[in-house]
């Protein structure tokens, strides 16, 4: 993987992130159910191989609002404890309403950097992160904390998108807003969606931070809704980057490349409703 260049400012980066998390975080909860059809198959095949059972201890980096935690609460029981963390002191606020909304008393929250983990040596099962790694500076460092905190033989297991070519549903829009903004390409080693997508890049990272036996599945994700103008209405709201990317425009402006983006998605419109593909990468590697 190549090295951050100077031009990319990773500290700048983080607190961008927190920012734009902070504010757009409710959208995303909003959008739960949404976002849960697109992503609830990758979410169960990176529960499985994380090997998840009763009783266990397990750490979810970039929580969100609430999911992949929720659901490994409901793996783990009530015997069990889950340590929900994000980067973003909003969004996980949200994600420790939803644990109480369903009555997982064993689901706890906390605001932390997934590349500083305040948390002592060989304290968790297994450590999650649900489309969170690839938007992280510093992957090796985040998964070397993540096997730090983990006791011998413990999993991780993560999930990010694959490539542009198999991720129509934001490349697309990425590539007209980057256009539009007159956007110059991603510095290389940026993060971003597709950064940790290719072949032999999850593979690498895993045996850089100290990982054994590396499994990795690639699973569809097709984002379906009732129409391109629904699925324009949840990226606006649900996906922050592309607002962020384009937030320097006027108003009008934002209005119209959105106006181009959902011309360009009613590509992916039949008479059964709305469907544009999306691939992600669910892998798995043991301490």
């Amino acid at each position: 993987m190549a090295e951050l260049q100077p031009s990319f400012d990773a500290a700048k980066y983080k607190n961008a992130q927190r920012e734009q998390w902070n504010k757009d975080g409710a959208a995303w909860r909003r959008w739960n159910p949404v976002l849960d059809r697109w992503y609830g198959e990758a979410t169960r095949q990176m529960l499985d191989l994380a090997r998840i059972r009763p009783g266990q201890r397990i750490l979810d980096v970039a929580a969100g609002a609430g999911e992949p935690a929720v659901s490994a609460a409901e793996r783990v029981g009530p015997s069990g404890h889950v340590l929900a963390t994000d980067i973003s002191e909003g969004i996980v606020e949200l994600a420790r309403q939803v644990a109480r909304e369903r009555g997982l008393e064993q689901v706890e929250t906390r605001a932390m950097d997934g590349e500083q983990l305040d948390l002592p040596d060989a304290s968790f099962d297994a450590v999650l992160c649900r489309l969170g790694l690839m938007y992280m500076p510093h992957p090796v460092t985040a998964l070397s904390e993540w096997r730090r905190v983990l006791r011998a033989g413990g999993r991780v297991a993560v999930a990010v998108f694959s490539t542009p070519e198999r991720n129509s549903w934001g490349a697309i829009p990425a590539s007209i807003i980057r256009r539009r903004a007159q956007l110059p390409p991603p510095v290389p080693g940026q993060p971003g969606p597709f950064s940790l997508g290719a072949p032999g890049v999850l593979e690498g990272l895993f045996r850089q931070a100290g990982f054994a036996d590396a499994e990795i599945r690639a699973v569809p994700v097709p984002h379906r809704a009732t129409s391109a103008t629904e699925y324009v209405r949840v990226a606006r709201e649900a996906f922050g980057g592309f607002n962020a990317m384009m937030a320097h425009l006027p108003a009008e402006e934002r209005e119209s490349v959105w106006n181009e983006v959902e011309g360009a998605m009613r590509s992916f419109e039949s008479p059964g409703g709305f469907e544009v593909p999306g691939e992600c990468l669910v892998a798995a590697a043991t301490k």
